[in-house]
């Protein structure tokens, strides 16, 4: 097993959009094609460089990661200094290893009380961040990303967005996850980080762009749900999971409740609270140690509120289940910090 490595040439070089760089690289054998240079590791590019790209996932014609991605600029890219005072490494003893600051503290306060929301995919985020902020107005709501899609916080646009409208107070990423406005080593770390350093008022854990996925039952990057949720559980605080449904996706496995979150739920080793959309109890199991509440999923305010309508290629009239769900989980998540600070 090798990495897909091709030298090539910068054709087009875009603005920095945040810490990412689009880009039209000239790959031998391949001609120009969509890059990506992620600009806190590789630097910013111009046309005319020297570059050596990773065309692997682009070769695969994979969906939301289906372009090239920029492994080193061989023309400006290496002076380099790294993070002054770092040491702690992220993406460690790989090629693309780099000193970060962590963010944990030496003290461990614990229980936090306060909720966390726990999401298998990215694109759940804008419509739960949006009702959370309709149900309680100045909700304080921190994003924690973990890994199970995109590893570089650089590469999300609607983070960016909800920072800019406010939906959103931070934004941590933890393990190898890297690029957040702050680098936690754990996802433990990064929620005791957010709730108790930074004074959010909830966290939302979720994977960045994109999903590891196998169609089998474990190997998914929505298993990464599980690891948040029981790291939010023993540091004391209520788990809200964002159940994945679908009422348009053509796998069986994926309509109504997805396997993703049942395979969660079913190995979750306590009892969390499972927002649904009204009338979605019956969509998942009765019996267990998890509690199943319905939340007001607005999805005629979501369609005004100018975020994203799309997931997984379908628009949100393809497919109301799916941010209908995401939309009951933000509302949920609003009423659980209100019964918190009660």
């Amino acid at each position: 097993m090798t990495l897909v490595l091709r030298r090539g040439r910068v054709v087009e070089a875009g603005p920095a959009d945040g810490p990412e760089q689009r880009l039209s690289v000239d790959v031998p054998g391949r001609g120009p094609r969509a890059a990506i240079a992620d600009v806190t590791l590789v630097g910013a590019a111009q046309p005319g460089d020297d570059v050596v790209v990773n065309t692997q996932a682009a070769d695969l014609g994979l969906g939301s990661g289906g372009f090239d991605v920029v492994h080193v600029n061989l023309t400006r890219g290496l002076d380099g200094a790294g993070a002054t005072g770092a040491h702690v490494m992220k993406l460690n003893y790989s090629s693309l290893q780099h000193a970060v600051l962590p963010v944990e503290g030496p003290e461990l306060h614990v229980p936090l009380v306060r909720p966390v929301a726990v999401a298998s995919l990215h694109g759940q985020l804008a419509p739960l961040a949006w009702a959370a902020a309709q149900g309680r107005p100045g909700l304080r709501l921190g994003y924690v990303q973990t890994p199970g899609g995109a590893l570089p916080g650089g590469h999300s646009r609607v983070v960016r967005t909800l920072r800019e409208r406010g939906l959103l107070a931070g934004f941590l990423t933890a393990g190898a996850a890297y690029g957040g406005e702050g680098e936690a080593i754990s996802a433990a770390g990064a929620i005791h980080h957010g709730l108790h350093d930074l004074g959010w008022d909830a966290a939302l854990c979720a994977p960045g762009p994109g999903i590891l996925g196998s169609a089998s039952a474990l190997g998914h990057g929505g298993m990464t749900a599980l690891d948040s949720a029981h790291a939010a559980l023993a540091l004391g605080c209520p788990v809200v999971l964002c159940a994945r449904m679908s009422s348009g996706d053509e796998r069986a496995r994926h309509r109504g409740l997805s396997h993703h979150s049942r395979t969660v739920l079913d190995l979750l080793l306590a009892g969390v609270t499972v927002a649904v959309p009204p009338g979605g109890g019956e969509l998942v199991p009765a019996g267990g140690a998890h509690r199943v509440r319905e939340g007001a999923a607005d999805l005629a305010g979501y369609r005004t509120a100018g975020l994203p309508e799309r997931t997984m290629g379908r628009g949100i009239d393809e497919d109301e289940l799916f941010f209908a769900a995401a939309l009951a989980a933000g509302s949920v998540l609003a009423a659980v910090v209100g019964e918190a600070e009660a």
